[in-house]
């Protein structure tokens, strides 16, 4: 049976706009520290570089990305590495990258860096890029030097892990994290290939400053690119769960054990907290004095189902469907 979702854009709109506070101070906080001074770092070390490898999630490969990145970093050759295929649905791969090339990105690469899916291609495509065109002073240099960048949580540093392990047989190099803000400077140099001699340069997430819309900052947050704090866990399964209902993604269902497809998510939070035994004291103030009671966890609740999306249990899934 069909489930026509409720029309829930304009709350969760307005929502949004209240609890994450789009361009105002809690975002603004957040973003002048590591990210304004990474972004000024990266620019910094562009006379070091070679060749840019920007990260995005392929759940969102034609949303979210950071404008800040082509107006800051210049004319370098660049590399777009879609990751975490394995929880992207790519039945339109090819509609993805004809969108793609209509902005100019030419060289696209999907990959999965936890299992090392397509990460082999990174290397030669890297190679050939900066054999065709112009290395300026770095000319008389037989090493390649490439910056990793992308908004924060898209697999930047399992990239760099996962190409050591594919051409040097070593293990991990940089700190990986679920959430953003695990690299929080630009790193030394790492190796990641002995021929050609490549390193790359590990920087941390920066998102921009302004999010260009409601919708996209949903997406990003869905995708674990925005603390969950910021949006509310809530507000954010609020969303996902308009998500999975529009595209007929009912997985959730059978996970959680529910007798159907519901789009009211106080009544799936409710019984996704009672099927995990989350549940909380909280003191009613009545007419003969205080009493406790027994309340589900919708915190608690909102958190696993959040969780249950992000790991792929809930299936693969493109965010981007109404843009495609």
């Amino acid at each position: 049976m069909k489930l026509f979702p409720r029309l829930w854009c304009d709350a969760a709109r307005a929502a949004w706009r209240e609890s994450f506070a789009l361009g105002g101070r809690d975002v603004a906080r957040w973003f002048p520290g590591h990210m304004a001074k990474g972004l000024k770092r990266m620019q910094s070390s562009l006379k070091l570089v070679d060749c840019i490898i920007e990260v995005h999630d392929a759940r969102i490969p034609l949303s979210g990305r950071n404008p800040l990145f082509q107006e800051t970093l210049g004319l370098k050759p660049h590399l777009l590495v879609l990751n975490k295929m394995d929880l992207a649905d790519l039945k339109e791969q090819q509609k993805i990258i004809h969108h793609l090339e209509g902005e100019g990105l030419k060289n696209v690469i999907f990959t999965n860096c936890v299992k090392d899916e397509n990460v082999k291609q990174i290397i030669p495509t890297v190679t050939e890029l900066i054999g065709s065109s112009y290395r300026y002073h770095r000319g008389e240099n037989v090493e390649y030097c490439i910056m990793v960048i992308g908004v924060p949580n898209v697999g930047k540093s399992s990239l760099i892990n996962s190409l050591r392990r594919q051409h040097l047989r070593k293990g991990k190099a940089t700190r990986v994290g679920g959430e953003p803000g695990v690299t929080r400077a630009v790193m030394s140099r790492i190796q990641v290939c002995e021929r050609p001699l490549m390193f790359l340069l590990d920087t941390p997430g920066v998102l921009a400053p302004q999010i260009q819309s409601v919708e996209t900052g949903l997406k990003l947050a869905l995708c674990g690119s925005v603390l969950d704090h910021l949006v509310g866990e809530e507000t954010l399964a609020d969303y996902l769960l308009y998500t999975l209902n529009r595209h007929q993604l009912l997985g959730y269902v059978q996970h959680y054990g529910l007798g159907g497809a519901c789009d009211d998510i106080t009544s799936v939070l409710k019984r996704v907290a009672v099927r995990l035994r989350k549940t909380q004291r909280v003191k009613v103030l009545t007419g003969t004095g205080d009493v406790t009671v027994i309340q589900p966890d919708y915190s608690a609740a909102a958190r696993d189902f959040l969780r249950a999306f992000r790991s792929g249990v809930l299936g693969r899934v493109m965010l981007d469907r109404d843009v495609l």
